[in-house]
């Protein structure tokens, strides 16, 4: 969250390495091992591993998000467990601004990335036959992804700084002196809000819902005697319906669950900047700890969630069975790509996947 404090009062006391801090800390620790291990597993597994059989238009947006979600974790994680060690700013003025651009940059690259991969679901499903133009078309809205991030995150380099508190011994990493008026300040920090909150999840919750309203109208004209798909063995509608549904429940949900907490705090904080010395320290830390869950749980649903990643997993956690050659039956059917002429009966699990098919 933005601040622009001013210098500290005569009575101001210096902070310091609070137990809730503590706390903070630790679990910003385990946070970051699990989301490393598991986004590094994932960008693995699509390089160079099982997951290379996906098409080909699907793996740029999951190298992304990977490659997104890394950003996260070895950019902000590290530099808020650090920030709150010292308590004060210690790495300079050029490290505070570069850091403080990476920082939003990888969460506006984050944000952008699920509405692609949102958007590509949605096409795949409500128009099966155009797959033939996906790859371009994704990589043109990767390109315009990374590129509105960048371009979203480059003011930071400007407004923030490192600034020496009168009186004291106390440097900090703040936005103080960049905005003339309180309010200026405010519809900056909205505008992000805008832009890695509302608009990603509205164009998530649109996305999903068209899935879900195309994929349940399909399934009502089955049920009224249009069996062409029945008839012909490749039935995949009821599959793909519960997915899709599956798939739209964790994603909405994981987005809300992970971001909403914090970002209501930071909308009360931005009009109410005295809520601070109300509020309890641990809220402030634990909201923010909680908002980082979603670099987690991002490689298990668009990753873990792929029979093909969960065996690259087994393979390098069991390297006895990767010996064995044994490979899961759902494995099969990603392979179902590589060999169209069992297109008919093996099917990817993606229920996107199995449109394009």
């Amino acid at each position: 969250m933005n601040s622009s404090d001013t210098p500290p009062p005569a009575d101001w006391a210096t902070p310091t390495f609070t137990r809730a801090a503590q706390v903070r800390v630790g679990a910003t620790l385990v946070l970051f091992l699990f989301a490393a291990f598991s986004n590094l597993a994932l960008l693995v597994s699509v390089w160079r591993g099982r997951g290379r059989r996906l098409a080909s238009h699907l793996r740029p947006l999951i190298m992304s998000l990977a490659s997104a979600d890394l950003m996260m974790t070895f950019v902000v994680m590290p530099l808020d467990a650090a920030w709150n060690i010292t308590v004060q700013w210690t790495g300079g003025d050029v490290l505070c601004r570069l850091l403080s651009f990476l920082k939003l940059f990888a969460m506006q690259a984050s944000a952008s990335i699920l509405v692609v991969i949102s958007l590509d679901r949605q096409h795949a499903i409500l128009h099966p036959l155009d797959s033939l133009s996906a790859h371009h078309r994704n990589r043109r809205m990767l390109c315009l992804a990374w590129s509105l991030s960048l371009l979203l995150a480059s003011p930071q380099l400007f407004i923030f700084g490192a600034v020496k508190a009168d009186g004291v011994d106390f440097t900090q990493c703040v936005t103080y002196g960049s905005f003339p008026q309180h309010w200026q300040e405010t519809l900056y920090n909205m505008f992000h809000f805008v832009t890695l909150y509302v608009v990603p999840l509205l164009a998530m919750a649109c996305c999903y819902s068209r899935i879900l309203i195309h994929i349940n109208r399909q399934h009502q004209q089955n049920k009224a005697g249009e069996s062409y798909l029945r008839r012909s063995g490749t039935d995949m509608i009821p599959k793909a319906r519960m997915k899709t549904l599956k798939m739209t429940i964790i994603i909405v949900v994981t987005f809300i669950v992970c971001w909403t907490p914090y970002y209501l705090l930071g909308i009360w904080y931005w009009f109410q900047p005295r809520m601070l010395a109300i509020t309890p320290e641990y809220v402030h830390h634990g909201l923010f700890v909680f908002g980082n869950l979603n670099t987690c749980c991002d490689p298990i649903i668009y990753g873990f969630y792929t029979p093909s990643f969960r065996a690259d997993l087994v393979a390098c956690c069991c390297p006895a069975s990767k010996d064995s050659g044994a490979s899961p039956r759902s494995l099969d059917r990603l392979s179902a790509r590589q060999h169209p002429h069992r297109a008919g009966s093996e099917q990817d699990s993606d229920p996107a996947s199995a449109h394009h098919t």
